[in-house]
């Protein structure tokens, strides 16, 4: 005698959120966002590759100059990495009232998705430091383009 099959129901619901984001901390405007690289990942392998656009911007009235970042990286398996360096891609920009600097990089990850998140720390003229938060944003497979991510001019949330 068999049993009849067992039936079971599986509710399934998608979740949409920004994948980029867009964050003030004390007058610096940080926004980010990420791109699947498709010609240099090899799923086989499992090899991801994701290029990021970072956009920072100083809306604040002092100037500031970038010392350090750090960044969080989680896996799709929330494996847990940080990062942390001088500088960006080489350089220590000073952003004056008004100043935008903007630099592009990537992160390679063995799962189809993660996510990125941080700081930049900046040095005020008077030698105060602060962190500039970078909040989470997506590395997906469907994320779309970082051109049609950043080219919305919404409003940037507020950093505690």
């Amino acid at each position: 005698m068999h049993a009849a099959p067992r039936r079971c129901a599986v509710a399934i619901r998608t979740v949409t959120t920004p994948p980029n984001s867009d964050l003030v901390t004390d007058g610096i405007r940080v926004r980010a966002a990420a791109e699947f690289v498709p010609d240099e990942s090899d799923p086989a392998r499992p090899s991801y590759l994701f290029g990021y656009r970072i956009v920072m911007t100083n809306e604040g009235n002092q100037s500031a100059t970038l010392e350090a970042r750090h960044w969080t990286i989680v896996d799709g398996n929330g494996r847990r990495s940080e990062v942390r360096g001088a500088g960006v891609v080489g350089e220590f920009p000073t952003l004056h009232p008004g100043d935008q600097f903007e630099y592009s990089s990537r992160c390679p990850l063995t799962t189809s998705w993660g996510t990125m998140e941080g700081s930049y720390r900046f040095r005020r003229p008077d030698g105060t430091r602060f962190d500039a938060r970078v909040g989470r944003f997506f590395l997906a497979m469907n994320a779309p383009p970082i051109a049609q991510q950043l080219e919305r001019d919404e409003q940037p949330t507020s950093a505690p």
